[in-house]
């Protein structure tokens, strides 16, 4: 079999996607259909005549979806992300094979969350609005020095052991919860593994970095809210669903959170990465959310850096080649462990 007769199903295209992986498939030679829609059970059809299919973070590939790409022959479903919640890993299993790119840039998000935090505590983003409106008062911008703070991680992945790793320069203490401790990675950041309970009540910011799963969905919530302290920063660059966004809602209107920074939201699929200006906004929580003047929302834009794009499309597209050419599978998921560590799939749970 040659690389140009594999062909893949590109779904949910943007152009930078169609840019990034046209310039690396020049040393690979597959053949890629790109197609705008996101794959669902409703677009799975349009893989007819594929080999694999290509999703990203917003698709929703359940059983139905993946009833019709069996149907169709299609072999492989290679998502160019590392989160895989939105698969059905149980309805997969033994019938198409699932992999994924699980580290592409961990910098890029480590970067950019620090942004947010420092965007949020010196409202930059309110300043920014306010002089172009020709208005150059500072009042109501008091933010405070970061050196001497508390610093909560949640999830010591590569993502989190990078944020660890920039976040040092700023003389923060910093806590750190994982299911999974790296004690190594601790003391070469400089990092304090906790009990959870302890960053709710210690950290004046609180950063997520941990996958979702069925165990940690929700974990922002309403208790959890209520053992943080009074005023408390929280930051969200991992899964909306880590966050139960009306609990939020009620923690900023009491004054409990005292700012937000969120990349991702639990219902984004439809609104993240789509052009709306033109139409209003049908999502009642995510309109109340808007409204703050203290959340600083993004659209998933975290991973979105030269770098994390060549190496997404490079590690997506040698997944490709490794299933077909060679008949393995170094990024693959299976049910029994959903990417943990298991005989089948021999995945590495810190990774």
């Amino acid at each position: 079999m040659n690389h140009s007769d594999i062909r893949i199903a590109f779904f949910d295209t943007k152009p930078y996607d169609r840019k990034s992986f046209d310039q690396v498939n020049q040393d690979f030679g597959f053949s890629i259909s790109y197609l705008e829609p996101r794959l669902d059970s409703s677009t799975a059809s349009m893989a007819e005549n594929a080999d694999a299919v290509c999703a990203f973070v917003n698709g929703s590939i359940d059983a139905e979806a993946i009833r019709k790409l069996t149907e169709r022959n299609v072999k492989l479903i290679a998502l160019r992300c590392a989160g895989f919640n939105n698969v059905d890993l149980a309805a997969a299993y033994g019938k198409i094979d699932v992999v994924r790119v699980p580290s592409y840039s961990p910098f890029a998000i480590a970067e950019y969350t620090i942004g947010l935090i420092q965007c949020l505590n010196r409202k930059i983003h309110r300043a920014y609005c306010r002089v172009r409106e020709n208005n150059f008062t500072i009042n109501g911008f008091l933010g405070y020095d970061l050196r001497g703070k508390t610093i909560g991680i949640i999830g010591t992945g590569k993502i989190g052991k990078a944020f660890a790793e920039v976040i040092q320069g700023f003389g923060m203490r910093v806590l750190a919860y994982d299911v999974y401790p790296d004690p190594e990675a601790a003391k070469k950041f400089h990092f304090e593994y906790v009990p959870l309970e302890q960053i709710f009540r210690e950290s004046d910011i609180i950063s997520l970095h941990c996958p979702l799963t069925a165990d940690n969905a929700g974990l922002i919530n309403e208790s959890s809210i209520a053992m943080m302290k009074d005023g408390v920063m929280l930051i969200n660059t991992s899964r909306g669903k880590l966050i139960r966004t009306k609990d939020l809602i009620e923690g900023l209107k009491s004054g409990k959170i005292g700012s937000a920074g969120l990349d991702v939201y639990e219902e984004e699929t439809g609104y993240f990465f789509e052009d709306r200006s033109d139409a209003a906004i049908h999502d009642d929580v995510l309109a109340r959310l808007m409204t703050f003047p203290n959340v600083l929302i993004t659209s998933h834009q975290a991973f979105f850096t030269e770098e994390a794009l060549a190496s997404i499309a490079r590690t997506t597209l040698q997944n490709v080649e490794d299933f077909f050419m060679r008949g393995i599978t170094p990024n693959g998921i299976c049910s029994q462990c959903s990417g943990g560590k298991c005989p089948r799939c021999r995945k590495d749970p810190k990774a």
